[in-house]
């Protein structure tokens, strides 16, 4: 007679009939998937683009273009300052990203401008990258301010600046730090304001509104002439060649040539006129960075309409890409509470049992809750060799361990000392009593701090677009940089939507737990 599992299976030969049959069946798609598949694989090349306007436009042209040859291509979007985009290229994340003469040779290589091409290439072939494909155009650094603040104080060069250390100067991050920013300009011509950091994206508003005085600006930003702003004269040329070319790893070619050969033909194809005409349809008429490529690769200039100005907070929030950004937001959430549980459960059942160690547990876990986000992502990308998802989520994972740590240790300790000795007269081992009285027992006040750690993480999520990770903050990043507040909130909305649907869950779900306690 047949035993109940053989039954269920109709006997062993039967279920080795079946599993012959599935093996045969995989076989079959498996030649019939091959027999399908193109024998040589669409090509694949990856974009990246930095945090500001123009960066997104030169991303987007060169992914559309690579595109028109059938190569698989993706832009990965305002992935973060200049050292965060080149870890990216090294490391292979990305394939090529525009980048600038003078950056490639000042802030990367940290060679004296107007260095001989041959030893500029030379110094990217030793990490794996060349320079090429020169776009048309140079879009320099210089400083501004307010026609009003330049007649009122006499300013027409950046060397005027000396007498007047009164001028609120603010500058972008990058510009502060850089090899080639703020200090060295400042040394070169002995300015004497110590500037504070703004946004890129926000300095226009802030000049507008003369919350500052002066700022650095790109040389091809449309809302250079929209607000009429006097742009000082580099009297002493300190600053170098900023020409548009193509930084990319030295496979590319090789490894993708269709989409390589369409992307040259982008070369000199851009003057200074047509690129600030494009920043200005991004920045003052609020068309997409796709449109905008679009229309470019075409050759065509449409304007957009009126309903195309400006997209209401409804149609710009359940965009095209809301449900691509929700998967990612959600993956980045669950990965790092997931990862928080593995590890803040153990390490809170230890602070529990052992007080020597307790202190010092939720001690260590505290200070990690106080490193600032960007900070902590940006020193994981070279100590993890990436870029992307696995950094945000390791640091996501450490934002959310103090909650869960901390809640599982109360929890545990709250459990009555009778129970416990209770369980031990029943012969129960530690662990029997860890795992089936005192962690159940302690469950809802764990419930508690797995929900204030997932609140918590979909809030901080956000801030892994700034490394290339997607999700929501995608939309912040480039609200930021366009200044666009719609888009801004388009992403900050659902971010806090999101939050409370799970503080709603987690509420339900301790409801119930203790339901359940009090019961019991």
């Amino acid at each position: 007679m047949a035993g109940p599992g053989q039954a269920a299976l109709g006997g062993p030969d039967n279920g080795l009939m079946h599993c012959r049959t599935l093996f045969a069946a995989c076989i079959a798609f498996c030649f019939a998937f091959l027999a399908l598949t193109p024998l040589q694989a669409a090509e694949r090349v990856t974009v990246g683009s930095k945090r500001f306007t123009e960066s997104y436009i030169l991303g987007e042209v060169i992914a559309q273009a690579a595109r028109q040859t059938g190569a698989s291509s993706a832009h990965r979007q305002g992935m973060g300052n200049g050292a965060v985009v080149l870890e990216a290229l090294k490391t292979g994340a990305i394939d090529l990203y525009p980048e600038y003469l003078g950056t490639v040779e000042r802030e990367i290589l940290k060679l004296p401008t107007g260095s001989p091409t041959d030893v500029v290439q030379a110094r990217l072939r030793e990490m794996g990258l060349q320079m090429g494909v020169p776009l048309g155009f140079s879009n320099s650094y210089a400083l501004a301010t307010t026609s009003t603040i330049a007649r009122s104080h006499g300013l027409r060069t950046v060397a005027d600046l000396r007498a007047q250390p009164s001028l609120r100067v603010a500058v972008s991050q990058e510009f502060l730090g850089r090899e080639d920013g703020w200090p060295g300009l400042s040394s070169r011509y002995g300015l004497p304001q110590r500037p504070t950091a703004i946004d890129h994206g926000l300095s226009y508003q802030a000049l507008a509104s003369s919350r500052i005085d002066v700022t650095d600006i790109y040389t091809t930003d449309a809302k250079i002439s929209e607000l009429g702003l006097v742009t000082l004269e580099d009297n002493e040329a300190y600053f170098p060649r900023y020409d548009a070319v193509l930084l990319y790893r030295a496979d590319l070619p090789s490894r993708a040539p269709l989409a390589w050969k369409r992307i040259t033909e982008l070369q000199g194809k851009i003057n200074v006129s047509r690129m600030i005409e494009m920043n200005a349809e991004a920045e003052l008429k609020g068309r997409s960075f796709a449109d905008i490529a679009a229309n470019f690769l075409s050759g065509t200039s449409a304007k957009p309409s009126a309903s195309e100005h400006r997209r209401s907070l409804w149609a710009a929030t359940f965009g095209n890409d809301f449900w691509r950004l929700t998967r990612e937001h959600l993956a980045l959430v669950g990965a790092a509470v997931f990862i928080a549980l593995l590890i803040g459960v153990p390490l809170g059942s230890i602070a529990a049992a052992r007080e020597s160690l307790g202190h010092g547990i939720l001690g260590v876990v505290g200070v990690l809750q106080t490193i600032p986000s960007l900070a902590l992502l940006a020193a994981l990308i070279p100590l993890l060799g990436r870029i992307g998802t696995i950094p945000a989520i390791v640091a996501l994972s450490v934002y959310a361990l103090l909650p869960i740590v901390r809640n599982t240790a109360t929890g545990l300790l709250e459990v009555r000392k009778g129970t416990r000795e209770a369980g031990m007269a029943l012969g129960m081992t530690p662990w029997q009593i860890w795992r089936l009285v005192r962690l159940p027992l302690a469950m809802p006040i764990l419930a508690a701090g797995v929900k204030t750690a997932t609140v918590m993480t979909v809030g901080t999520a956000t801030i892994a677009a700034f490394i290339g990770a997607g999700g929501y903050g995608e939309r912040i990043a480039q609200g930021l940089a366009l200044n666009d507040g719609t888009t801004l909130l388009a992403g900050a909305i659902p971010s806090a939507a999101l939050a409370l649907i799970f503080q709603a869950f987690f509420e339900i779900a301790e409801r119930i737990m203790l339901a359940r306690y009090r019961q019991a």
